[in-house]
């Protein structure tokens, strides 16, 4: 049997026809010295200084006289390119450190580094569920509770409190006995910094907590100050044991346990009022948000919606 041919090795990339002024390699040489750059981190300052000369080159200007314009150049030039916005901070920040150095050492009178923005990482939008799969979710915490499967009981008030609120999950493990009364339409829930607020609850949600309160039995000791008891240092249910009856509940109900954690489900309510027309004000008391503009995240995400349904239903779509 022939030997297999060796990979044919990758093309050199081109080398730049702008070299590196002496002031550059004072700089990298400082990095060793001074900072004990690795071989690697130099080599990675010099790509990005390269890179920065040859937008230099191209405007007519020595990289050692760059200012704000040329800064602003380069992280539009990089920004076209389709580069990494981690890349673009990391080719900035080399540029950066080399002008300050130039301005500490003497050899220019400012520093224009200080004045360019750095490209801001893309605020990632929060994974949500459909209202067709938080149905299936619920669906199936109810069917598990009603036919007397163990801790079926606890796990559908967990989650129907849950999206009934919007809870965090550290705010829904730790809820106080009191928290939720039969009769009251409200449960008192106490969020970040200890301040309180005031969450309607769902006939669905008061009828699961019964039903939970009826299966547990009686409970002593520091535990019985809490909904959802248990054998912990807290007294209660940890976060990461619900978050784990949460994917287990989510591959019985037929969606990725991937998809499925607390946090996604406080999401889930969330869009789903502001889809069905809540105000977002509301919708910001009801979440415990100080910030409007944490909040307003799930506008983007109505939009979405609203798009899809657009593309879904209009004639000419």
């Amino acid at each position: 049997m022939p030997a297999p041919k060796p990979a044919a090795p990758k093309p050199a990339a081109p080398k730049s026809t702008v070299p590196l002024p002496a002031a550059a390699e004072a700089f990298l040489e400082m990095m060793a010295v001074e900072h004990d750059a690795s071989p690697n981190t130099l080599e990675a300052y010099r790509r990005d200084l390269v890179r920065f000369g040859e937008l230099c080159a191209g405007r007519g200007v020595a990289p050692t006289a760059a200012g704000e314009g040329e800064l602003n150049a380069f992280v539009e030039a990089m920004a076209a390119a389709g580069e990494a916005r981690t890349t673009q901070n990391r080719r900035l920040s080399a540029v950066r450190r080399f002008l300050r150095f130039l301005y500490v050492e003497g050899q220019r009178d400012d520093d224009p580094g200080a004045l360019v923005d750095s490209p801001k990482k893309s605020r990632p939008l929060p994974k949500i569920l459909s209202m067709d799969e938080v149905r299936r979710l619920l669906a199936t915490a109810e069917e598990a509770a009603a036919a007397g499967v163990p801790g079926a009981a606890r796990r559908a008030a967990l989650v129907e409190l849950l999206y009934a609120g919007g809870l965090r999950v550290s705010e829904l493990v730790s809820l106080p006995e009191r928290a939720v009364s039969a009769g009251r339409p409200t449960m008192i829930v106490k969020g970040k910094g200890g301040r309180e607020r005031l969450v309607p609850i769902t006939d669905a949600a008061h009828r699961a907590v019964e039903r939970h309160r009826a299966s547990r039995g009686a409970v002593t000791g520091i535990a019985a100050r809490y909904l959802f008891p248990a054998a912990s240092k807290e007294g209660h249910l940890t976060r990461q044991a619900f978050a784990r009856e949460l994917k287990t509940l989510a591959a019985a109900a037929g969606l990725s346990a991937a998809k499925v954690s607390p946090h996604v489900l406080r999401h889930a309510f969330a869009t789903h009022l502001l889809v069905n027309g809540a105000d977002l004000r509301v919708v910001q008391t009801l979440l415990g948000h100080q910030d409007l503009a944490t909040t307003e995240i799930y506008t983007h995400l109505q939009s979405d919606h609203l798009v899809a349904v657009l593309n879904d239903c209009h004639p000419l779509a």
